[in-house]
């Protein structure tokens, strides 16, 4: 057995799982030890954990947001059998069919959750994490003030970050940043995922689409958008991107703005991953135009 599922094993004993038999590892995620923990009688559950875990409330933070998600937003996500400082364990779902009807129905799902949890405010009552950095969520009633402050400009006192920005790249994002409302229209606040590329979309024992690892805020919709867009989504996922703009009335130049939206990601992926998988290379091609010319 290998060390990261002795750890998984050892942590669903010591939370009380010791029906659990053995750990299988599974495959996709970036931040957490993840597997299948085998249980007595054939069944099976989902666990991860984290050698050190960022903090103490993180797992707790991700259950509540995928318990809000299923609640208040109506969107399936796996049910919560365990969260605790060490351990998260959820029931089990299914890979997402590679289907265009399954990504039709996606885009329904998250029209809903988009156009029915509008928020006076921007934020979350507490911060969560985008794997193992703090996702800042200090309320503001501006939403450019919102996603420049606790988007963007978060990310410029993390280390690695640090060392992969010059000076100047760090001035124009705060240049990017002041322009934020010429360059994106004003939109509610809405309750979104938060992390939503195509391996955190799964589905549901009957094929339903499921999500899975939320850092859910109250934000701008096209934060989620813009995470799928830009991740290289599934050739059959295209009937999403055309339905989830008909269902929420996106205008034209949608597609022009991804790349400044999920500039968010890109720069937590930088504060985390060595190599970035160049998202150094992406976050400079994005800032290009607000440098200044000599």
């Amino acid at each position: 057995m290998t060390e990261p599922t002795s750890l998984l094993l050892s942590r669903l004993h010591a939370a009380g799982l010791t029906d659990v038999v053995a750990v299988e590892p599974a495959t996709g995620g970036l931040a957490a030890t993840a597997g299948l923990g085998r249980r007595g009688d054939g069944t099976a559950v989902f666990a991860k954990a984290f050698g050190e875990p960022p903090s103490g409330v993180a797992f707790a933070a991700e259950a509540e947001g995928l318990t809000v998600l299923r609640e208040t937003g109506g969107v399936a996500t796996p049910d919560i059998i365990l969260a605790d400082r060490d351990l998260l364990v959820l029931s089990v779902l299914q890979p997402r069919p590679g289907t265009e009807a399954f990504w039709q129905q996606l885009a329904h799902e998250l029209a809903g959750l988009h156009t029915t949890t509008r928020n006076p405010r921007f934020g979350w009552h507490q911060d969560n994490w985008l794997g193992r950095c703090r996702q800042v969520n200090t309320w503001e009633d501006n939403g450019y003030e919102f996603f420049a402050q606790h988007r963007l400009l978060r990310w410029l006192g993390e280390p690695r970050v640090e060392e992969a920005l010059t000076p100047a790249d760090r001035a124009a994002l705060e240049r990017l940043c002041e322009r934020l409302p010429e360059l994106l229209p004003v939109r509610p606040a809405c309750l979104t995922h938060g992390d939503l590329w195509a391996l955190n979309v799964m589905a549901t024992a009957d094929g339903r689409p499921a999500l899975i690892d939320p850092a859910v805020s109250y934000t701008w919709a096209e934060v989620d958008l813009a995470h799928l867009w830009t991740t290289a989504p599934p050739p059959e996922a295209r009937a999403f991107f055309e339905l989830y703009a008909e269902l929420t009335g996106l205008d034209r130049d949608w597609r022009e703005r991804m790349p400044i939206l999920q500039l968010r990601q890109h720069l937590a992926v930088i504060a985390q991953l060595v190599p970035d998988r160049g998202a150094a290379d992406i976050v400079r091609a994005t800032l290009a135009p607000f440098r200044r010319r000599p």
